[in-house]
């Protein structure tokens, strides 16, 4: 569908030529990522589904499309540059046999928590109904996907657990962890109900959709559904967007669900059709609980602008643009339109660290994808860039580029994981042919540690 952005952020003056994708002597370096060949050829796009343990591991998950094949979970040991099978995640989910669609995806970052580590899985199998993605109609002989699960694997152990199931056989997209209080929650999709399950009283609970019909919806009833929960855990409280921009907090001692007054519809970040697709609309892309100000920060997708929400004072504050160079001096919205979902803070409890994209010129002008409003919009054409952003200074720097030692672009990154020494690591596609797969890819530290 359309996507309906039409507001133009802050352009350069009229005409000005546009830099080349290639660094300028006194631009920012080029940077080389390398590839981890995990061995899973059949590997498809996976989003988040990964983060660094305090072992110092790289976890993460890559996906299937397969409606008889799972997720696998990979550990990469930058020590000794080793990569370990953990696990298939429909195993995992104790649905071996269950002669159902799999568990092909896991869409969420892993949060540790007394010695296991906790995420959720999701369907990776669909079906394209009136022009949308929708949970796959199972093949001749097998069941319909069973529900997303809240999961957690035990590093000493080698073990994982079940903990609940999602229900109405939906997927669970979006994750975090209340690790103070035990509890987990996500949203689920497509309805993007909000659910939630106490580790110690062992109780799941629903509350219900929380943006009209979600991602099943049609026409009107239509929302994209949020990708980031935001706890706060001095009290417990989890935050979410949705794509008319309204900022929800679930109460954890009420267990209820309000409105906040501020919110996220805010000039900078566009114009948009909420009940429209191929957007993430007004929603937050990705965000994280900043302690030292009680404050989360955030990248509104699309648009690519930097924001902190005051949870003390409910204002939120728009603070910088976090795009690459290239898309700032070119004035376009970033590349992916749903946004990147790259996004987390350092291991210096102070530093943000963003993957994001950008234009490719090639003899001054812009070269576009084969279709740069889709949802597999790149084809190869992604000029992919490390930024940072220092929070008590409020510093912007694009380190440049990257690209493999091959001279290709990483394409199609929507996560990221920071490892103990400053290295950052994504899941990428690795290859253009026509058995392209996606993998581990890492790029040595670009600040000084």
């Amino acid at each position: 569908m359309r996507l309906l952005p039409i507001a133009v952020l802050v352009l350069l003056a009229g005409c000005q030529k546009a830099p080349d994708s290639k660094p300028a002597a006194n631009g920012p370096k080029q940077l080389t990522a390398r590839i981890v060949d995990s061995g899973f050829p059949d590997s498809h796009d996976s989003y988040n589904a990964i983060s660094c343990a305090s072992d110092g591991k790289i976890y993460y998950v890559l996906s299937s499309e397969k409606p008889d094949a799972g997720a696998r979970m990979y550990s990469y040991d930058p020590t000794s540059a080793a990569v370990q099978y953990i696990g298939d995640l429909t195993e995992a989910a104790g649905e071996k046999d269950a002669h159902a669609i799999s568990q092909g995806k896991s869409h969420v970052s892993f949060i540790e928590s007394r010695g296991k580590l906790y995420f959720a899985t999701h369907i990776g199998y669909y079906s394209i109904i009136d022009g949308m993605e929708k949970p796959g109609i199972p093949p001749k002989g097998m069941g319909k996907y069973p529900g997303g699960h809240f999961l957690s694997y035990d590093t000493s152990t080698g073990k994982f657990e079940s903990h609940a199931v999602a229900p109405r056989n939906e997927g669970i997209i979006t994750f975090n962890m209340d690790t103070r209080r035990q509890r987990l929650y996500g949203l689920t999709w497509p309805t993007g109900r909000f659910v939630r399950y106490d580790l110690p009283a062992k109780s799941f609970k629903d509350l219900g959709p929380v943006s009209e019909q979600g991602e099943d919806g049609k026409g009107k009833t239509f929302r994209t559904i949020c990708r980031s929960l935001a706890v706060n855990p001095e009290d417990g409280s989890v935050y979410f967007s949705t794509s008319d921009g309204a900022i929800h907090r679930y109460d954890y001692a009420t267990e209820s669900i309000s409105v906040m007054n501020d919110d996220l519809k805010k000039d900078y970040f566009g114009l948009y059709d909420p009940s429209s697709a191929g957007h993430m609309g007004y929603n937050w892309r990705q965000t994280f609980f900043y302690g030292p100000e009680k404050a989360i920060y955030g990248v509104h997708g699309n648009s690519g602008y930097l924001f902190r929400y005051l949870t003390a004072s409910d204002a939120v504050e728009v603070l910088d643009r976090i795009t690459s160079e290239d898309s700032k001096h070119s004035g376009m919205f970033d590349q992916f339109s749903y946004g990147y979902l790259g996004f987390t803070l350092g291991p210096d409890g102070k530093t943000i660290y963003y993957l994001t994209g950008g234009p490719v010129f090639e003899n001054g002008r812009r070269v576009r994808g084969k279709d740069s409003t889709a949802k597999g919009e790149s084809k190869g054409r992604e000029n992919l860039h490390l930024v940072t952003w220092d929070i008590p200074a409020r510093k912007y720097t694009d380190h440049g580029p990257i690209f493999f030692t091959n001279g290709q672009r990483p394409n199609y990154v929507n996560s990221i994981a920071v490892g103990k020494d400053g290295s950052v690591y994504c899941l990428s596609r690795v290859s253009e042919d026509d058995h392209a797969k996606t993998d581990l890819i890492r790029i040595a530290p670009v600040l000084a540690q």
